[in-house]
């Protein structure tokens, strides 16, 4: 298997457009080989051939010009929608689940809301490097770090997103398959980064609860 498993809502129409810029960028790879192929036997050096300047064809630079200009185009028009979904808490679907997530060296700490719902009061509940996440319902995750630049990756959802000191990200995802991940940080954080890692366990809605009240017991 080429891409890790796939589980979250928007992996597969990621996966989509990974594949589709890889055959575009691999026809013109092999297009342009080929034709290098070509010149090298065609145009090899030969006694008494004399060099001759050409001056080019505008025509044929203007077509090399405009073909990669338009796929360039169709490919942004074609992730415009995707990327604005994702990255854009607005165009989040309605989130029953939050989650805070502040990364610093070298772990994670998450934080979820209590019954208020409020982040900040003495209900909350606070993990270190394990995050449970309910199948089937999308989950809004604020993003920050305590010290130097992380990056929050998790390859089985497509998601990849730095964690900046003073700058609060959030990303949205919606858990599909029931199984434990790994947290990785995908940006040199310092001499322990290889080994700051977080574990997903994602989970049926009533097992997600029965976790948080477990956890807050034994906090």
């Amino acid at each position: 298997m080429l891409l890790p498993e796939s589980a979250s809502s928007y992996s597969a129409q990621i996966d989509q457009l990974f594949w589709t810029i890889l055959w575009i960028t691999g026809f013109f790879f092999f297009l342009v080989q080929g034709a290098l192929l070509v010149f090298v036997l065609k145009y090899h050096h030969k006694k008494n051939r004399k060099a001759q300047y050409i001056h080019g064809n505008t025509l044929v630079e203007v077509v090399w010009t405009v073909i990669p200009a338009l796929i360039l185009l169709g490919l942004t028009f074609a992730s415009q929608k995707l990327w604005v979904e994702i990255r854009y808490p607005k165009a989040a679907p309605a989130t029953p689940v939050q989650v805070q997530i502040l990364a610093e060296q070298f772990a994670w700490n998450i934080r979820y809301p209590g019954p208020d719902g409020q982040f900040g009061t003495a209900d909350d509940i606070s993990t270190i490097n394990q995050l449970h996440l309910p199948l089937g319902q999308p989950v809004m995750v604020n993003i920050n770090s305590k010290d130097v630049i992380h990056s929050f990756f998790v390859p089985e959802f497509r998601v990849k997103q730095d964690a900046v000191p003073g700058l609060a990200t959030h990303i949205w995802l919606e858990p599909t398959k029931q199984g434990h991940y790994e947290i990785r940080c995908a940006e040199l954080c310092g001499l322990g980064h290889y080994r700051m890692k977080g574990f997903v366990t994602t989970e049926p809605p009533a097992d997600f609860q029965k976790w948080l009240t477990e956890t807050k017991t034994n906090e």
